[in-house]
């Protein structure tokens, strides 16, 4: 009688499409002070929610190989921060956050600071697309509602 081998072996293999890494990498710097954006707004520390998107991708770029992660980010720095202290809580949080979800080690985290802002700048700033398209129905709503009712005309149909 033979017995079956308890420890056989599975093939396959593990990948991590890089939508994946971008979102571990999108919500570990999500309250990182000092840093107020990443790519012109896809987070704001200031409010510690998602500010123009619920896409924490954006503006992050990775490539994912097998067994490493490389990462390119720019970002919007808060004026008065140590910027060199601000890079490498940025680089220590991405190394532990890929590497203790995936087991991936991080090589290279390039961090392009693209601006700097005050925060009352960078509230200024971050009127959401939400604001954006509401404050603009608000308003249509409000033009339609002035007008006088002989005024509200059916469209002509075409005959």
């Amino acid at each position: 009688m033979t017995q079956a081998n308890p420890k056989q072996e599975v093939k396959g293999n593990l990948k991590y499409d890089s939508k994946v890494i971008q979102k571990i990498i999108g919500i570990a710097l999500s309250d990182v002070t000092g840093l107020l954006t990443v790519d012109g707004g896809f987070f704001s520390n200031l409010t510690d929610k998602i500010v123009n998107s619920s896409d924490v991708t954006t503006g992050i770029n990775v490539e994912v190989g097998k067994k490493q992660v490389a990462v390119d980010i720019d970002i919007v720095a808060e004026y008065g921060v140590q910027i060199t202290k601000l890079y490498d809580e940025i680089k220590e949080r991405i190394f532990n956050k890929v590497k203790e979800m995936t087991g991936l080690d991080t090589v290279e985290v390039s961090v392009t600071v693209v601006d700097i802002k005050t925060k009352q700048q960078h509230q200024k700033d971050s009127v959401s697309l939400q604001d954006r398209i509401t404050g603009a129905t608000k308003d249509t709503k409000d033009k339609i509602s002035e007008q006088k009712p002989d005024e509200k005309k059916e469209p002509k149909r075409v005959k």
